[in-house]
């Protein structure tokens, strides 16, 4: 099943079902009006949603019009909690040596993890506003998937269960205002503004063999202004899968429906296909001729991240924005 939300009747925006050629929908105020009430009462919207997007791929249903993707907002427009880890450890390890510092032993058995702003994501062709290109407008290819309330303390193996959608992301990060608040040692603020979603949300099962029941192993294509940039396989070099970071967060505090965890950047051992962000880039030039070559984005900069299955077909649409000025009030 595969679910969307258009850009109407308020921030949460509305539910509709989409069918898994991503060419049309329907809306479904009768069983929720919106994706959180959907995710709020799980147990008895899935089964009367998952009837109405076999009804769409037969064509029987009344009130379809065809999909597009610059009309939905993210498939949850805003959520009560969105927490980013940093599963694939391979990268985490490259950025510290091309600053020359040591990966300390924890970081392979214990997740990284921040929790980011909720209060709004953007939708799949939204444009990213950023005021100041010396930021270092940087983009972030990853997975994310929605859960049900979640208990706290469970455990891995529980946790597989909660996860109720998938999609994925572009958690966009301003890598020159990282260094000085990670220096006060409190975390990421001002340098990880809004996230950006897919056009959709899927239910496990639309993955097929490629989910394992934590990860997706498919390559997640990420191209700048035309130019492809990497397609590493986000079931490779996967240190913590899914299930692994949502028990992290759940660790001490249970999470409420509709919390979204995020993989981190998608990335393998060498990339050798390629990298899912600038910052990745520019580490491996630093390795190589010890200095970065590779700027970050400028203003009219177009990204695009997308997932096929393996007949080439889109799975969740795709993430084509630009980065655009922001001019803040006078």
């Amino acid at each position: 099943m595969k679910l969307a939300s258009l850009k109407e009747g308020g921030r949460d925006g509305a539910l509709i079902v989409v069918n898994r050629g991503l060419t049309k929908a329907v809306k479904v105020p009768g069983i929720a009006p919106t994706m959180q009430a959907a995710l709020d009462n799980w147990a008895a919207t899935e089964p009367a949603l998952v009837k109405v997007f076999n009804q769409l791929q037969e064509g029987d249903v009344d009130g379809a019009f065809d999909f597009d993707p610059k009309q939905v907002a993210a498939p949850l427009p805003r959520c009560y909690h969105w927490a980013d880890g940093s599963a694939y450890v391979t990268h985490v390890e490259l950025v510290r040596k091309a600053r020359g510092a040591e990966l300390p032993a924890s970081f392979w058995t214990d997740p990284l993890m921040y929790m980011g702003a909720s209060d709004v994501f953007l939708g799949p062709c939204d444009d990213v506003p950023v005021e100041n290109e010396d930021w270092g407008i940087d983009f972030e290819s990853e997975i994310a998937v929605f859960t049900d309330d979640v208990p706290a303390g469970i455990t891995p193996e529980q946790a597989q269960a909660h996860i109720k959608l998938i999609t994925i992301i572009n958690d966009v990060s301003l890598r020159n205002l990282i260094p000085a608040e990670l220096a006060k040692q409190f975390g990421f603020y001002q340098s990880k503004p809004h996230t950006s979603f897919a056009p959709v949300a899927v239910t496990p099962d639309e993955l097929g063999a490629a989910w394992d029941g934590g990860r997706i192993h498919l390559p997640l294509h990420s191209t700048m202004n035309g130019v492809k940039l990497g397609s590493p396989n986000a079931g490779v070099d996967n240190t913590f899968d899914l299930p692994r970071l949502i028990s992290h967060a759940a660790k001490s505090r249970p999470l409420m429906a509709g919390a979204v965890i995020g993989s981190g950047t998608v990335s393998n051992v060498g990339s050798k296909d390629g990298s899912s962000c600038i910052a990745e880039i520019r580490c491996l030039e630093t390795i190589a001729d010890g200095k970065p070559t590779t700027g970050f984005m400028k203003f009219g900069d177009r990204i695009e991240i997308e997932m096929f299955d393996a007949n080439g077909a889109s799975i969740f649409g795709k993430i084509d924005q630009i980065i655009v000025r922001y001019h803040p009030p006078k």
